[in-house]
């Protein structure tokens, strides 16, 4: 059976340097079919459904539309709006008024949770319908999924980064402490490793929302580095917990600050950075501390994409099209890994993927919690495409000395 109708897309959460390619994706495999009348794009994702906001992307040219795959961050915007069983009628009201018969939402957990809801609601409702969640996350946290799109990038960013801090902080020794995004998955957080190239390389401690926070055991690990190495370099994730779940930050904060959905404000702020080099001035002693949080600047940073992640991203919403419009299917596009390294894309239910969280696994942090092991290395290396840059030391021998004055 031929569905004969207009396709909407939208883009929902945080921004990745490649969603657009799904997005662009999901238009371009969309107008190959006959039964495709119109292909819509949403402003602003479901927020822009409900004031039928739409752009007619029939009408933009290839080209174009090739550019903007290239381009970061979501050429639709985006929203943070987690629709709950109302707005989510008010979305399919505008979708059967439109005649939209496809619909793709580019997105992470709480946008599979939409699309499952709208899909309900056209099955109730005896509209004939296809909805398809297409994955995007940097935390890379969906369930099912080997990795999400957007996530390569980030983690190439990331170890980007960790990699000048590294020569900064050799050249200029201390402590450096970098919070890098993640409240419940410390997959961006351990991707700050693959800096590390030479023995004495950091980050020297890795710090995961997956493990316990002991404030007195980070102390002891960073005197034991400092002592050794004469600097430290320390990659945090944001959402890091104590023993009872409490987020690190709030420690700091007397009046905690929280987002639309009721979660500790973890991002926007250098609170937790400054929490943690104050405990280290305070306890070691140890004057030349600094910190920095990446915040957005991992999300959409232009100039540091991973190839891998582009052409996942552009497959997933090739994909999503092919199932929906050309096997008239619903479900969640999700990333498997097949060999080494190589990828299939299979369609799994919403519900298998909606609202849950994928966390590091076990053999990915080492037994002390405090940094990661060659097998996170072993499966992040991949994701992060060709062009990882290098860093390279002096080796050239001493001159002897004179007049031996130290």
């Amino acid at each position: 059976m031929k569905l004969e109708g207009k396709v909407l897309v939208a883009q929902g959460g945080g921004p990745t340097a490649v969603i657009n390619q799904s997005l662009v994706g999901a238009v371009l495999e969309s107008r190959k079919f006959p039964q495709v009348t119109k292909v819509y794009g949403a402003v602003h994702g479901v927020a822009g459904i409900i004031k039928e906001d739409f752009l007619d992307l029939t009408q933009e040219t290839t080209h174009n539309l090739e550019q903007v795959a290239l381009t970061p961050s979501s050429a639709l915007f985006s929203t943070r709006d987690k629709p709950d069983e109302k707005y989510c009628k008010e979305i399919f009201n505008v979708l059967k008024a439109h005649d939209i018969r496809y619909f793709f939402y580019i997105g992470g957990n709480d946008s599979v949770d939409t699309v499952r809801i709208v899909n309900e609601n056209a099955r109730l409702s005896d509209y004939e319908f296809r909805a398809i969640h297409i994955p995007k996350t940097i935390d890379n946290d969906l369930v099912i999924n080997d990795h999400t799109p957007g996530y390569g990038s980030a983690a190439k960013f990331v170890a980007q980064a960790f990699t000048g801090i590294n020569l900064d902080v050799r050249a200029l020794p201390g402590v450096y402490i970098g919070v890098v995004m993640g409240r419940h998955a410390g997959f961006l957080t351990a991707a700050s490793s693959i800096a590390q190239k030479y023995p004495d390389d950091g980050p020297h401690l890795i710090y995961l929302p997956e493990r316990p926070f002991n404030i007195e055991k980070y102390l002891e690990d960073v005197k034991r580095i400092y002592e050794k190495y004469g600097r430290c370099v320390i990659a945090v994730s944001e959402g890091i917990c104590d023993e009872e779940g409490n987020p690190i930050v709030t420690k700091l904060l007397n009046n905690v600050e929280k987002d639309e959905f009721g979660n500790v404000q973890l991002s926007g702020t250098g609170a937790l950075g400054d929490l943690l080099a104050n405990y280290i001035k305070k306890n070691l002693g140890i004057k030349r501390v600094r910190t920095d949080t990446f915040g957005y600047l991992q999300r959409s940073f232009f100039g540091c994409v991973s190839d891998v992640d582009q052409h996942e991203a552009r497959e997933v919403g090739e994909k999503a099209a092919q199932f929906a419009i050309w096997h008239n299917l619903d479900g969640s596009i999700t990333i498997h890994r097949t060999g080494d390294y190589s990828v299939d894309y299979q369609l799994t239910n919403l519900e298998e993927v909606a609202g849950k969280t994928k966390h590091m696994p076990d053999e990915f942090i080492n037994s002390e919690g405090n940094n990661v092991t060659e097998a996170f290395r072993h499966y992040v290396l991949p994701l992060l495409g060709s062009g990882l840059q290098q860093a390279h030391r002096l080796r050239a021998p001493k001159v002897p000395k004179l007049l031996k004055k130290e």
